[in-house]
């Protein structure tokens, strides 16, 4: 059965809380539980955003309001809501080694392509800046409530442990698990060398098992593994080095730039950044 097919564990677990009244009575606990913090942050503590530690944690109100006190906390001090794409360290060079697509998976959701092989010029705390930076553009656009909204492609081809030290995957994960869980849908390393076996080992310690089951290693040797590529993909509109077909133009740093300035306009981020 396909991937699209299959249900997860955690959609299961969804399922006993799929009515929408049940649902917003455990937003309404969670924000009687918030206090005063729903008026500090009215904008990031809204119903969607509280849906979606909802669902994460699996309905639990006492650890979706501990999650959320926890990233209220961290968003005081680090201010992602600020940072904008003029803060962005090397801007064109980190734009081509992690990227949002200009298009989308089958199922809808956004596509964030990484081409972590290529070396970063700045420094480990601006790559989680740039990070940051992503996340809460995705989190703004998927301000409908809508969980599980982003394909994080990857591609291993080439890589080596110091593409991705330890020390980054640990932090890049604290974040996307912490302060921006549901995001991810699907996390696909794509053809990741042999030596790769052994980091993983150790770098899953760092991820929730919900996380883990969200993890699809696909390989261009193995025909089965790339049909995970054919499911989640429109193969004419994929990169021909992803196994697509487009025949789009290469990566347009202008464009994209312009579009990301947009955005940061519409969140009200482009006040900048310290």
């Amino acid at each position: 059965m396909s991937y699209l097919l299959r249900k997860s564990r955690s959609e299961e677990t969804q399922q006993k809380s799929s009515s929408s009244e049940e649902q917003q009575g455990k937003v309404n606990e969670v924000r009687g539980l918030l206090g005063t913090l729903t008026e500090e942050m009215p904008s990031f503590l809204s119903d969607a955003t509280i849906r979606r530690f909802l669902r994460a944690r699996n309905w639990s109100t006492e650890q979706a309001t501990k999650g959320l006190k926890e990233t209220v906390n961290w968003r005081r001090e680090y201010r992602p809501d600020a940072i904008s794409w003029e803060d962005i360290v090397e801007m064109e060079d980190e734009a081509r080694r992690t990227y949002v697509a200009d298009y989308l998976a089958k199922n809808g959701r956004s596509v964030l392509v990484s081409n972590i092989t290529m070396k970063s010029k700045v420094s480990y705390k601006d790559q989680i800046k740039h990070l940051v930076y992503l996340l809460e553009y995705f989190a703004m656009n998927s301000a409908d409530g809508q969980d599980d909204y982003v394909v994080w492609l990857t591609d291993f081809r080439g890589w080596s442990i110091s593409s991705t030290p330890y020390s980054t995957t640990r932090e890049s994960m604290y974040i996307i698990q912490n302060y921006y869980p549901g995001l991810i849908d699907v996390a696909i390393p794509f053809d990741p060398p042999r030596i790769f076996e052994s980091f993983w080992k150790i770098a899953k310690n760092f991820i929730q098992p919900n996380m883990k089951e969200k993890v699809k290693f696909v390989y261009t040797s193995k025909h089965e593994s790339m049909k995970t590529i054919e499911d989640i993909f429109d193969l004419d509109m994929l990169e021909p080095s992803f196994g697509g077909r487009s025949t789009s133009t290469a990566f347009d740093i202008n464009k994209y730039a312009e579009k990301m300035r947009r955005a940061d306009k519409m969140r009200g981020a482009s006040k900048g950044y310290n």
